[in-house]
């Protein structure tokens, strides 16, 4: 274990602390009890009740009928819902989700989203109830307002952290509340505060740190920059999200359970909640995941449900004021509830229900069970009482979105200097042997890897779509990469560039500096599966292969490592004579050269300030029980003298015996690649969410969209107008014995929405001329329209067929035709799953 402790702050540190595993401590000046809490503490908000505005609520809900009241309650989606929707319904809420714009165009200007939310908001104010109630539009500016072409994008959290600076993230909060007022919105879906204790989670970069009192210091700086205390125009709405234990979930799993103490819960996970709730924050958003206490057993369930935590902890005993909002279609995922209908997440305390497809269906639904009795309408008057509070706090009854002076106005996007700045401080170096950094700028310098030149690599998830992807560096007009930052730093003709490190046997040149690391990914996409190992080389090989590339060369090589979160990377470490910890450091590449190069005639430009806020690991295969190799708080500095050295390497291809193979979920899921085939003619379906495809072009045989079926755009819906094949493939091959000696099966979500009139067969393939198949005409066709299946067909079905377990090279296939139409989703092959009752039998061989 190595340990380095760092005042990253002057700002923010208040003490250096030699013990290992301590860090660097963020202070908010507050005098806050930092003793072991027994249960939910009683908090006390910078926003105090005010009795006028009290007074007016009362008299808003008085003049209500029932149906504006739900209306205040309900959420929809831009692209699901227009303006005189919002006039007829009396909707409370809009928003745009991850890669939704105005007219669905991502290269949408400042005025085009500042307009649409003008309608937005005219609509709201011209409806025939007594008093007119304007609409909020929430949106998930989680790193600047990363849904914006040309917006500048700050360091995700897991930077931010690793900065130690409170001041900077105060400023950030600001700074992103401006870019947001300058489209017309006034409600953002940050900051996130949960405390990330597993890097295989898949939201683990929206994390600040893995101690729970940074989150706190920094949760509660976040939301007095953005939402101040409503007082200046470039004030939002802020929220804390999500409630709660999303980031202690079982291997990291995105939406799973978290099997923690009370004791944890309150003094580690719900840290972040306690800041954000004593700096003001508005509304609190619930998460997917549930919680069972480890020490008692007491199941909690999902969050969206859990009254006891919503209402008991959240609103009564912390004394939280404002509402309570859903994650996206969440209510779908409680015991009962559809996403059109959940009177349990209403009853339990969620107080705004984010329906972005279902909106209409919702109200009614809801309508009919407060008439009904099932849910009380003193909850519904609760909670618009809250929503009313927070929007007339928040002065949307006193302006509309265009009276504001950041109001249409580009350059309030810009905030490049303080993102530039924050990507300096947020960098940590882990390795510097013999001194090699800075850099001189005298030097020639060979330039390598994948994320030399990507933008897209820089800014990671929620960067102008969700998981980050389809996006190339033109989509980022105001922005500059890294290899930009190195050609401004020694000249553009003392730079060689060679993304695969090819010309490296040329060896004309003094350093080589690789910028390598993770692609683009948000929630669900982004986990690694818990066989798996968290080993940067596992999924991303060719990194490893440009380092030993260039290595060989025999000059000293500088690596940039892009990721969200602390990986295994000692192979990676021993190639390289200096290691970054740069993170996803947003649109300001030239933030880490600033500090990887020396001042012009030498000294230090800009000093390495970032020290770990999460644990990195010594070991490809998680374990609580081994030493990090760099603890929280380590982080060197340009003259430290602690050479890593050589390092031990163990890459094992999995942690444990797996019992799935993920092939498709929301995304491809490498090695793995979904196609459309018909007749010789084939395609990738690709990474576009937004995109339809009709394939071939002229004359299409199949037709795919991006829908939802248990989250948001996780599915494709298939429409076949001729025959064709849809299907993934894995070139490499797979072998699958050991799944189907373990009672495996392929096993897929279906939602059929157009019975098919012919045949319809799954099929697995073993090469050219090898393969089996079995009919599911009979099984698609038992199915409801509109209705949710998991399909399970054994292994053995196909082996006794004659495929080559051996060596599957296309795990999935359905071949169909006209008039058939699917939504697939959650492609796999799990171990176990031929035994379930609902497994489809094997069907008599053709």
């Amino acid at each position: 274990m190595r340990v380095s402790l760092l005042c990253a702050s002057l700002l923010a540190c208040v003490s250096c602390v030699t013990t290992q595993g301590q860090g660097a401590q963020a202070s908010s000046g507050g005098n806050r009890n930092t003793a072991e809490l027994d249960d939910w503490p009683a908090l006390r908000s910078s926003i105090a009740l005010d009795p006028a505005i009290e007074a007016r609520v009362a008299e808003i809900l008085a003049s209500m009928t029932l149906a504006q009241k739900i209306g205040q309650m309900t959420q929809a989606e831009i692209k699901s819902i227009t303006p005189e929707q919002v006039r007829e319904h009396y909707i409370g809420s809009v928003l745009n989700g991850g890669g939704s714009w105005p007219d669905k165009n991502k290269h949408a200007s400042v005025a085009d989203w500042l307009a649409l939310s003008q309608r937005y908001h005219d609509a709201s104010m011209a409806t025939d109830a007594k008093v007119p109630v304007p609409i909020i539009w929430g949106t998930d500016a989680v790193h600047g307002h990363s849904n914006i072409y040309g917006a500048t994008m700050f360091p995700h959290n897991v930077g931010l952290g690793a900065a130690h600076d409170v001041g900077l993230i105060e400023q950030i909060g600001a700074a992103t509340a401006r870019s947001t007022r300058a489209t017309g919105i006034h409600w953002v879906f940050a900051p996130t505060v949960a405390v990330s204790r597993d890097a295989r989670w898949g939201r683990a970069y929206e994390s600040f740190s893995s101690d729970g009192a940074l989150v706190r210091d920094y949760g509660a700086a976040y939301v007095r920059g953005m939402q101040g205390a409503f007082r200046e125009d470039g004030n939002v709405v802020a929220t804390a999200k999500h409630f709660i234990g999303d980031g202690a979930t079982e291997n990291g799993k995105d939406q799973g359970l978290a099997r923690v103490t009370k004791a944890e819960m309150v003094n580690v996970h719900a840290q972040g909640y306690y800041g954000a709730i004593e700096a003001g924050v508005q509304t609190v958003m619930a998460s997917y995941n549930s919680w069972t206490d480890a020490d008692t057993g007491a199941e909690y369930g999902k969050m969206h449900g859990a009254g006891s935590l919503l209402t008991g902890a959240l609103k009564q005993k912390m004394g939280f004021d404002g509402f309570i909002v859903s994650d996206w279609n969440a209510i779908g995922q409680l015991p009962g509830c559809t996403n059109s209908s959940c009177p349990q997440a209403i009853n339990a305390g969620v107080d705004m229900i984010m329906v972005p497809d279902d909106w209409k269906a919702f109200i009614a639904n809801t309508i009919r069970q407060v008439e009904s009795g099932e849910i009380p309408l003193s909850r519904i008057d609760d909670a618009v009482t809250r929503i009313l509070r927070v929007k007339l706090r928040a002065g949307l009854f006193e302006t509309s979105p265009a009276a504001n002076r950041y109001a249409g106005d580009p350059d309030a996007l810009q905030h490049r200097d303080l993102a530039r700045r924050a990507v300096r401080e947020s960098l940590v170096l882990l390795k510097n042997d013999a001194g090699v950094l800075p850099l001189r700028r005298d030097q020639r310098v060979l330039v390598v890897g994948k994320g030399a030149d990507s933008v897209p690599m820089q800014a990671g998830g929620w960067s102008l779509t969700w998981q980050g992807t389809d996006t190339t560096n033109a989509d980022y007009p105001n922005a500059d990469t890294i290899l930009a930052g190195v050609r401004e730093a020694v000249g553009k003709d003392n730079v060689v560039y060679s993304a695969d490190g090819t010309t490296a046997v040329q060896g004309d040149f003094d350093v080589v500096l690789a910028v390598v690391g993770e692609t683009p990914y948000a929630e669900t996409n982004g986990d690694i599966v818990p066989s798996d190992t968290v080993a940067h080389s596992r999924r991303h090989p060719e990194d490893l292969a440009v380092l030993q590339r260039v290595a060989a060369a025999g000059k000293p090589v500088v690596t940039v490592f892009l990721s969200g979160r602390p990986l295994y990377t000692n192979d990676l470490m021993n190639l390289s004579q200096a290691f970054v910890a740069a993170w996803l450091p947003g649109t300001e590449g030239k933030g880490v050269t600033d500090v990887l190069f020396a001042k012009r005639g030498g000294g230090v430009a800009h000093e390495f300030r970032g020290a770990l806020t999460f644990p990195w690991p010594a070991v490809a295969c998680p374990d609580a029980k081994k030493a990090p190799l760099f603890a929280t708080g380590y982080g060197l500095r340009h003259g430290s003298r602690e050479p890593v050295g050589t390092l031990p390497v163990e890459l094992p291809q999995a942690c444990a015996a797996a019992s799935m193979l993920p092939i498709f979920k929301m995304a491809d899921i490498a090695p793995f690649a979904l196609h459309l085939a018909t007749g010789d003619a084939s395609r990738a379906v690709g990474a576009d969410l937004n995109r339809t495809i009709e394939f071939p072009a002229g004359k299409p045989a199949v037709r795919v969209q991006t829908v939802q079926v248990n989250t948001q755009q996780d599915a494709k819906q298939v429409t076949w107008l001729a025959p064709a094949r849809f299907y993934a493939i894995n070139p490499s091959r797979n072998n699958l014995a050991a799944f189907a000696r373990a009672d495996g099966a392929v096993q897929f979500d279906v939602v059929v929405s157009a019975r098919s009139k012919a045949p319809v067969m799954l099929s697995m393939g073993c090469g050219t001329g090898c393969g089996a198949e079995v009919d599911l005409t009979a099984a698609l066709s038992g199915y409801a329209l509109g209705s949710k299946h998991t399909v399970k067909v054994p292994l053995a079905c196909f082996a006794e067929r004659g495929l080559d377990l051996g060596g599957v090279e296309v795990p999935f296939a359905v071949s169909a035709s006209a008039p058939f139409s699917a939504a697939f989703t959650d492609i796999k092959v799990v171990a176990g799953s031929a035994k379930h009752a609902d497994a489809v039998g094997c069907p008599a061989k053709p």
